[in-house]
């Protein structure tokens, strides 16, 4: 089987694609595997990192609030268009899986035109407008929310989750190993209560203004933190808390985190965006989590994600321009209720689905087999 797997932009992503990836090795030992991502994105280092090709097009996203820098895109869309026919001729794929982000559109596009086969992944409970445009012509379409009829022809969709790494789907059955091991790891004490703040594989300034601006709240109290600033923040925020790192031994501040199943293994209570792949992640964990969705995202659609949770009384929910004036209050409100945390934790860990790679490979399966 030869497959091309296409998307990227941000680990929310690239993460799923590679879990993807890696579950067709386990099952066809004989798999051909490339991936096509977007020039000087992420994925062209984390790809390679995880042991698979990748070829880059030169594409990028439609700029809403800077327009002047939308003049040369019609130019590279038609670039990625001719590469990516190239791409295809060369490689002769039997199934084409996209996973969203810029190159996605290009090459899923242009497979479809050439009359080979396509899968989706939407990770979103609203779809992205190219998923919306290609889903006419896809095989399948696998979605991780319900209600996705909304969008795409209800009998193409196989609602499968969204595939995560599988460190982290282990990540129960070897919980209380991981908390010992992640302790030592960070020097933490056992029975301080530890929250870890993620933003995304890039960062998110206002999470990180949020903690910034608490810190003293974190050392007076006691609290163990584990920061994940993201690479555009990390070394002003380590700057100008320098002194405060080196005075209280119970703040870590990272500016990427690659061992996620420790830190969640030690976290009391997490702080995330409300990504896609986050959420799919900490409904595993089972851990209590308060969710800020990011407003620079298309069709808000972490804010939807995250109302997916609330609803089922799964997470908290704090909008990005209330951060300021809810962000320590709720925070320290879970802190302190351990009945909220059991309730949390609980209710979380009832949405979590730990097979979605291989229930995608299923479909990608018969997809091969029909064609």
């Amino acid at each position: 089987m030869k497959v091309i797997i296409s998307g990227g932009g941000t680990g929310g992503h690239i993460f799923p694609a590679i879990a993807i990836a890696k579950c067709l090795q386990r099952r066809f030992k004989n798999c051909e595997i490339l991936f096509v991502g977007a020039e000087g994105k992420m994925e062209m280092q984390k790809v390679p990192q995880a042991g698979f090709r990748i070829i880059g097009l030169k594409i990028a996203g439609l700029q809403r609030k800077k327009l002047w820098k939308n003049f040369s895109l019609p130019f590279k869309m038609l670039s990625s268009y001719i590469k990516a026919k190239k791409i295809i001729k060369t490689f002769c794929p039997d199934v084409v899986v996209g996973v969203g982000g810029y190159a996605s559109w290009a090459i899923l596009g242009k497979a479809q035109k050439l009359g080979i086969p396509t899968l989706l992944q939407e990770q979103n409970s609203f779809a992205g407008k190219s998923n919306q445009i290609l889903a006419n012509k896809a095989k399948k379409i696998c979605v991780t929310y319900d209600n996705m009829e909304r969008f795409f022809p209800a009998e193409k969709i196989v609602k499968t989750g969204n595939p995560v790494r599988k460190n982290i789907c282990d990540i129960r059955e070897n919980l209380d190993n991981l908390r010992q091991k992640g302790l030592g790891a960070y020097a933490f004490d056992t029975n301080k209560p530890t929250v870890l703040v993620v933003g995304g594989s890039l960062g998110a300034r206002s999470i990180n203004e949020s903690i910034e601006s608490n810190l003293d709240y974190f050392i007076n109290n006691n609290i163990q933190l584990i920061w994940q600033t993201g690479k555009f923040y990390y070394n002003d925020i380590v700057a100008r808390n320098n002194s405060k790192i080196k005075q209280h031994p119970n703040i870590r501040i990272l500016e990427f985190i690659s061992d996620m199943d420790l830190v969640y293994a030690v976290a009391d209570v997490v702080v995330s965006r409300a990504g896609a792949l986050a959420i799919s992640e900490l409904c595993i964990v089972g851990k209590p989590v308060v969710l800020v969705p990011s407003p620079n995202v298309a069709e808000d659609h972490q804010r939807r994600n995250a109302e997916a949770l609330v609803e089922k009384n799964a997470a908290v929910m704090i909008l990005d321009n209330q951060l300021k004036e809810k962000f320590l209050p709720t925070l320290s409100n879970i802190i302190k209720d351990k009945e909220l945390q059991i309730n949390l934790g609980k209710n979380i860990l009832t949405l979590a689905k730990v097979d979605a790679d291989e229930k995608i490979v299923d479909e990608i399966e018969k997809i091969a087999m029909h064609r």
